[in-house]
């Protein structure tokens, strides 16, 4: 066990362990929409490059984020923001990345030049942003793609439900940047198929979502592999306790970019509530879709609701896409795709499916399902309203919801417009017993044994593990999870300059004494 180690055990005592220390932050930096306005990206300190690159590629005022993130992150500063979902923070992080990537590959050259140090040798992994999704991470190399077409080679995405050794095969070649979800990358690293060794720069986005979904073993495991002398971005819709508890590890004296109210749904989206009869959500969906116009992202709880929505609205003539944790990638690109460029109007998502999509001018949101708490309330209703638009969200809840319903508006500080639907909708027919006395035929029959309920041939209730069709019910809802794990995290203490090679000393353009 290294000294290090040791010296923190023998700094522990109670009072520390129960009264941990606060995160220290060097500053705190807002920007209102007016003051971000009033700028454009050329007044950066970044190179004549890149605010060419940004200009070609329509960027010309930042957002709010992005005004108070970039400066202080050119600088070398760690970063820890909190903004409302939509706001521009892939960009708050890829500017200042991009132009430090520029910069260590300028003094790598100059080495080069000078003594032929690295003849031979393929570029280091430089940069390194982890993200919670596919969608997303895919969504964020996308954006580096539009500010660097030329460099397309230089940025590798690591991800599941993608090929493996495509993805080897790309990070054998040298890039200097990985885009990735934490389970696949903390799973090559476990088989040192990637070298983490010389990253200068980290970004954690959507930091509590991350969390949420049990990646903080995988995370902690990475950022165990990355040199201590890094700069590092954090970014996250909302920072409790436990989350800043958590974040504190990674970063130091990070500069506190806040904007706006981040535990809160945007100003921009109108917020509807309709007291419905669960069977009659279906209807009053089919009757907004009939009356009001735009696209509509539609939010199950489960996996098998999201499929029943999606065909039923389809029997009733809508163009529909459907996204959960089990369709393949392929699927829920080309179901995204769909979605975007306006070939279906209607997509159905579960909460964990719909967290990648970063699509613009979504018309309405609508909780079918009520969420399970505040943060998936306002994770889900950041889907409309994107960037000062007007956004419509609705909310279904039954009568024994509204508790539920009064509960958000008290913890979020909103006010929902509430409405009665109407008692003559028309009732979606489910869970209808099936008469195992005639031959099962048919998709339709099919999807009717999901119902549990069950008619013998004197019309009594049977369960249907009575039954052999229950077999097929099981096999079609057995399924795989990835376990993830992983060990290591980041000591604390002042980072130690230089000591990886490869790298151009004083890589940090502030000093951390």
């Amino acid at each position: 066990m290294s000294n290090t180690v040791l010296d923190s055990f023998s700094s522990l005592t109670l009072d520390s362990i129960l009264n941990p220390e606060p995160l220290q932050v060097a500053r705190h930096v807002t920007a209102t929409p007016e003051e971000a306005s009033a700028i454009t990206f050329a007044d950066f300190q970044i190179s004549d490059s890149l605010k060419a690159r940004l200009t070609a590629a329509g960027f010309i005022h930042p957002t709010p984020v992005q005004a108070g993130a970039i400066p202080p992150a050119l600088e070398g500063d760690d970063i820890l923001a909190t903004a409302s979902t939509g706001t521009g923070k892939t960009l708050s992080f890829l500017i200042p990345m991009i132009e430090r990537l520029n910069d260590i590959s300028a003094a790598i050259s100059a080495e080069v030049s000078a003594v032929g140090a690295r003849r031979g040798k393929k570029t280091p992994v430089l940069a390194l942003i982890l993200l919670p999704t596919r969608e997303l991470a895919m969504q964020v190399l996308e954006q580096f793609y539009k500010i660097c077409p030329t460099q397309k080679s230089d940025a590798v995405l690591v991800c599941g439900g993608l090929s493996e050794n495509t993805q080897m095969e790309q990070i054998a070649r040298g890039p200097r940047l990985i885009v990735a979800t934490p389970g696949r990358l903390e799973d090559f690293l476990r088989r040192k198929a990637v070298n983490l060794r010389d990253v200068d720069m980290l970004v954690l986005d959507e930091v509590d979502r991350m969390l949420d979904m049990g990646f903080l073993p995988s995370i902690r495991r990475i950022v165990g592999a990355l040199p201590r002398d890094r700069q590092t971005m954090c970014y996250s819709a909302t920072l409790d306790a436990s989350i800043r508890e958590i974040v504190k590890d990674y970063v130091q004296e990070p500069v506190r970019v806040e904007i706006g109210l981040t535990s809160r749904p945007s100003d921009c989206v109108e917020l509807r509530v309709y007291t419905v009869m669960q069977d009659q959500k279906l209807a009053q969906l089919d009757k907004m879709l009939q009356e009001e116009e735009g696209t509509y992202l539609v939010f199950s709880r489960t996996k098998h609701g999201a499929d029943r929505i999606g065909r039923k609205l389809e029997k009733l003539g809508h163009q529909v896409e459907t996204i959960h944790g089990d369709r393949s990638q392929s699927q829920r690109t080309a179901a995204l795709k769909s979605f975007a460029t306006g070939r279906s109007r209607v997509l159905v998502a579960t909460d964990v499916a719909a967290r990648g999509i970063d699509i613009s001018n979504i018309a309405h949101v609508v909780n079918y399902d009520l969420p399970n708490g505040s943060d998936d309330f306002v994770h889900r209703i950041g889907r409309t309203g994107r960037a000062g638009a007007h956004g419509v969200a609705t909310t279904f809840v039954t009568p024994l919801e509204k508790g539920d319903a009064r509960k958000l508006e008290r913890e979020l500080k909103i006010k929902f417009n509430w409405h009665e639907a109407d008692k003559d909708l028309a009732k979606e027919e489910r869970n209808k017993p099936i008469d195992l006395s005639k031959p099962v035929s048919g998709i339709t029959d099919l999807l009717q044994l999901e119902t549990r309920s069950w008619k013998s041939e004197d019309g009594s209730a049977n369960e249907p593990a009575a039954h052999t069709p229950s077999r097929h019910i099981q096999r079609a809802r057995s399924g795989s999870g990835n376990s993830r794990s992983g060990s290591g995290n980041r000591s604390n203490g002042s980072r130690p300059h230089g000591g990886n090679a490869g790298r151009p000393a004083g890589r940090r353009r502030k000093s951390r004494g």
